[in-house]
């Protein structure tokens, strides 16, 4: 599929904590309706990338465009851009002492001032299409570890944003759990949602992205399509990288 709309413009982004750039110069390009997933090992600035995307982290250098929009000087209402750059986070955060639906209702409500009728509409049909309209008068102790992060991705989809960051959603979840929350990942991804994912989970990785971004040392080792990249990879760090994920039965 050819996406030929930028919607996320990154050049030459550098953070630095002050004992060295995480990132390096990193420039990345993502178009509407694409999904752009980063892998690489931990600790090579995936989650900070991320982060950087939506104003979570304060950057030293380089610059990012959403819409063709510088969003990264000094004026930038972060609260605004993070209406278009929706955020799902490993650890949920939902509020414990709300129910899923007030969890759900609190961004179309306090944020866009929408009315509770169209936003309980909305967050219901939402709710229906994860398979938990049923959870919605729940608290999140009642719920899974699956089923808390699908909240948490309605949650960011209510507010109907431009383009969704994923960061390790699942990471945190048993493997029975892991699926039900990659699935509906795949079918936002085939729905046309513009996205970008940090993931673990090669596999998914593979069956979901338009391209592979693999990151190491915070700079962009390579970049390709799944099927290149897993099957063909160009550099010796991207394949001893992804060999550790293969394993051949002992012969004897």
């Amino acid at each position: 599929m050819v996406h030929e709309e930028k919607l996320l413009e990154i050049h030459d982004l550098v953070k630095d904590y002050g004992n060295g750039p995480v990132l390096k110069d990193i420039s990345l390009d993502v178009h509407k309706g694409e999904v752009v997933v980063l892998i690489g090992p931990s600790g090579c600035g995936k989650s900070t990338f991320l982060r950087c995307m939506n104003g979570l982290e304060s950057i030293q250098s380089g610059e990012i465009r959403l819409d063709g929009n510088v969003i990264t000087d000094k004026k930038t209402k972060w609260s605004e851009v993070r209406q278009k750059i929706g955020m799902v986070f490993q650890s949920y955060e939902l509020f414990p002492h709300m129910t899923v639906l007030d969890n759900i209702l609190l961004g179309p409500m306090k944020v866009q001032k929408k009315g509770k009728k169209e936003a309980q509409e909305e967050a219901e049909r939402l709710l229906e299409r994860v398979g938990l309209l049923d959870k919605k008068d729940a608290f999140p102790r009642q719920l899974s570890g699956g089923q808390k992060q699908r909240v948490a991705i309605v949650r960011a989809l209510i507010m109907k944003p431009e383009i969704l960051l994923f960061d390790e959603v699942t990471a945190a979840l048993d493997p029975e759990m892991v699926r039900e929350v990659l699935d509906v990942m795949l079918e936002l991804a085939r729905e046309g949602s513009t996205m970008v994912i940090v993931t673990h989970e090669m596999q998914f990785a593979r069956a979901v992205a338009d391209r592979i971004v693999f990151l190491d040392g915070g700079e962009i080792v390579e970049m390709d399509t799944p099927e290149n990249l897993f099957t063909q990879p160009k550099t010796d760090r991207a394949g001893r990288f992804l060999h550790t994920f293969t394993f051949e039965k002992k012969e004897g």
